[in-house]
């Protein structure tokens, strides 16, 4: 396999990094980006930049941003080689002195030929695949190492893998999580194929030691499990993707597990996307404890932040746009990718105060720029509201069990004022007082005020959310008329 992962990756100095990674990126751009995409092909043609002159990740600034909507044609962004250029590379040249010629083809085959596919969920617009080569899944698979060794899972850990059933990346990185550290993994489909119950019940048979799943479908777990008087004594971690964590949803899961007589245990989310083929995972934190930021692998992919407004990079420690260009990938290649994720802190290449790793981190909470929403209620005509800082806050309200926030128009007519109407399930709480705890908290923090607030039993909510049936549960819903 021609990926080599670095051991040090984890504790090499910021020059080390640096060195590393600019002669990955050379090696990429040069032997089989600039060569094989037909997307950067043109592009390096286009801008009228000779490949070889991009010698570090300093020199990247020279290249354009590559968007979501620029991946339309997504077989311009596979690396596919012309086999003519290919035998004359020397690199290949040194592959047929140490394989043979057949062996040699066999190598590059690994490499090189698209075996497997992820893919965007498609929420808001149509998924958008991405190819893996052998090459790539070894990647995935050292990915998924480096998550079970950041949940400090011994080898004895039992592993329940609640993600979905799906061709999505958040599945098949908890699946060769496993394969890679050879833990034992169950993977029950999530809530589409066993139910909220059937997960329960299997979960109670196998008392796992850690639970992956999407946050909000695990949080709908352990009330189930808790409403049914389970008992999970030896559940010690939980690791979460796919959604924002906000700290009120990790207190709310931590109460559950209490419940289920686990009360000791240390959470860790992940952060991911479909472009990056890979995750990147926090430590695992106990109560008490503040993230200390996604841990990044800076032998597998270089991550800069940028102005969102002017495209220019950030110092570190300044918040900004997260942007990705991988090192080693093959299959589907972006380079320079806007992710369109903003993160609160910005990267950061001190020490862990956790763990003491010296890898890059990014610090803070991460938001997405699409959901920052403009919007007209009454007095604020055209205000700009920022829905991550709702949804933080309604996971930090006291009493709110679960929610689900919807915009709608009065009257149903697109020209008229728009409303927002907040559904909760109280939890330990009686409905006056929640809806008083739910206004006064909008209130200090913003300048919204609900225009109603609906209740409902637990069951209800799972429906409207979705859980079981969608791939992410629905916690913001958007039913304004679109013309």
């Amino acid at each position: 396999m021609s990926v080599k992962f670095k051991n040090w990756w984890d504790k090499a100095s910021p020059d080390e990094v640096k060195n590393h990674q600019s002669k990955l990126l050379q090696k990429l751009i040069t032997t089989r980006v600039a060569p094989f995409s037909k997307h950067y092909r043109e592009m390096f043609e286009r801008e009228g930049i000779d490949p070889a002159s991009i010698k570090s990740t300093d020199d990247l600034v020279r290249l354009p941003f590559t968007s979501k909507r620029d991946l339309g044609e997504t077989k311009d962004f596979v690396i596919l080689p012309d086999e003519a250029v290919l035998k004359k590379q020397p690199g290949t040249l040194l592959k047929v002195l140490r394989y043979g010629p057949k062996g040699v083809k066999a190598v590059l085959q690994d490499e090189l030929r698209p075996v497997f596919m992820t893919s965007t969920t498609g929420r808001s617009s149509a998924p958008v695949p991405f190819l893996y080569t052998k090459h790539d899944i070894a990647i995935l698979e050292e990915g998924g190492r480096r998550l079970m060794d950041m949940c400090n899972a011994t080898p004895d850990f039992k592993i329940i893998n609640a993600f979905p059933f799906a061709p999505h990346l958040a599945f098949w990185q908890a699946h060769y999580a496993g394969t890679a550290d050879t833990k034992f993994m169950l993977s029950t489909g999530g809530g589409k194929v066993m139910g909220t119950s059937g997960n329960v019940e299997v979960i109670t048979k196998i008392q796992p030691d850690a639970v992956i799943a999407m946050p909000t479908f695990l949080y709908h777990l352990l009330q189930k499990a808790a409403e049914d008087k389970k008992q999970w004594p030896n559940l010690k971690r939980l690791v979460l993707g796919g959604e924002k964590v906000p700290e009120g949803m990790r207190r709310k899961l931590r109460a559950f597990c209490a419940e289920l007589g686990a009360d000791k245990v240390d959470i860790l989310s992940t952060y991911a996307f479909t472009e990056a083929k890979m995750a990147w995972a926090e430590c695992a934190v106990s109560q008490g404890q503040e993230s200390a930021g996604f841990h990044l692998y800076p032998d597998l992919s270089f991550i800069e932040i940028v102005d969102p407004e002017t495209g220019e990079r950030v110092p570190d420690g300044h918040a900004g746009e997260i942007v990705y260009t991988p090192l080693q990938s093959r299959g589907s290649v972006v380079l320079r990718y806007r992710t369109g994720d903003l993160i609160e802190g910005g990267i950061v290449r001190e020490p862990c105060p956790i763990c003491g790793r010296t890898c890059p981190r990014l610090v803070g909470k991460i938001s997405r720029v699409s959901d920052i929403h403009r919007l007209n209620i009454g007095k604020l005509k055209g205000t700009l509201v920022d829905f991550n800082q709702l949804e933080n806050l309604l996971d930090d309200t006291e009493g709110l069990g679960a929610w689900q926030l919807e915009l709608k128009k009065e009257n149903d007519d697109p020209l008229d004022l728009d409303e927002i109407i907040i559904h909760a399930v109280p939890l330990n709480c009686d409905e006056p007082t929640l809806e008083e705890n739910i206004r006064r908290k909008l209130k200090n923090s913003t300048e919204l005020s609900p225009n109603k607030i609906l209740f409902h039993d637990w069951d209800t909510m799972r429906k409207m959310q979705g859980v079981g049936k969608e791939l992410k549960e629905k916690k913001v819903i958007d039913n304004r008329p679109k013309d």
